[in-house]
């Protein structure tokens, strides 16, 4: 059973997730991070709630969630169940599916905070995206957190035909979704290049180390089910604090 300590949800911002997508999203990283085991009942939604800071309605909002995907077994009477590592795999899919840095205990809610929104003409390092790609694109950088902590800087790129204006305000916070709901794909495949970096000059506070630090750093080609590149972008972590987390089964 993990620590159930108290802990706060990082506070919602207006682009954030509905308040019980964020409660699926991080008890689904927990359960992959394997803070709670196959099997394992979890805690009385009372319990929970409490521990979550919410409401004990909005957490069975999420509980529902994460029981349609598959995650959950409800047995009436006895409790709430994490599914049986023999039974049949879940078939719903996590928002946070491909986002693979955790905590270094493991798990952690994603949020981020827009530092930097631009259209720009598409820079030499930037691969060509799919059919009817302009040299126009959308550059993205973002501070990313875990359970409200700065853990990584992201630079993201995507081609400007689907959105030729954009603007901050119509962004997700989960930029997957904002793609499938606004853009009209949805990312399916990821090819991710994992090493070492330095934190570029155009970091910021309350992102820990320094520019020019020795980093982790991760490259991302992202495809969507059509088959045509979407996005590339690359992400530099601090590795105190994070780790890059792939899992098969």
């Amino acid at each position: 059973m993990p620590n159930l300590a108290p802990f706060e949800l990082p506070a919602a911002t207006a682009t954030a997730l509905p308040l019980y997508l964020r409660i699926a999203e991080l008890l689904t990283r927990e359960i992959a991070a394997g803070h709670y085991r196959s099997g394992e009942r979890l805690p009385a939604e009372e319990t929970l709630a409490q521990r979550l800071g919410v409401a004990t309605g909005t957490l069975r909002k999420g509980l529902d969630v994460l029981r349609q995907r598959g995650l959950l077994v409800r047995r009436q009477g006895s409790g709430t169940y994490v599914r049986s590592a023999d039974a049949p795999r879940p078939e719903g899919r996590s928002i946070y599916e491909f986002f693979r840095l955790e905590r270094v205990a493991g798990g952690g809610l994603p949020t981020a905070a827009v530092l930097d929104l631009r259209s720009l003409r598409k820079p030499a390092h930037v691969p060509d995206f799919g059919a009817g790609a302009t040299q126009r694109c959308h550059r993205l950088r973002r501070l990313r957190c875990l359970n409200g902590e700065p853990v990584a800087l992201e630079e993201i790129w995507f081609d400007a035909r689907h959105v030729p204006a954009l603007r901050e305000q119509a962004l997700s916070e989960a930029l997957y979704q904002f793609y499938q709901q606004s853009l009209g794909f949805w990312i399916a495949r990821v090819e991710d290049r994992v090493g070492t970096g330095q934190v570029p000059d155009w970091t910021r506070r309350p992102f820990g180390p320094e520019a020019g630090q020795a980093c982790g750093m991760i490259e991302r080609w992202s495809w969507a089910g059509s088959g045509l590149l979407e996005e590339y972008s690359t992400t530099w972590f601090d590795a105190t604090l994070a780790r890059y987390v792939a899992r098969w089964s």
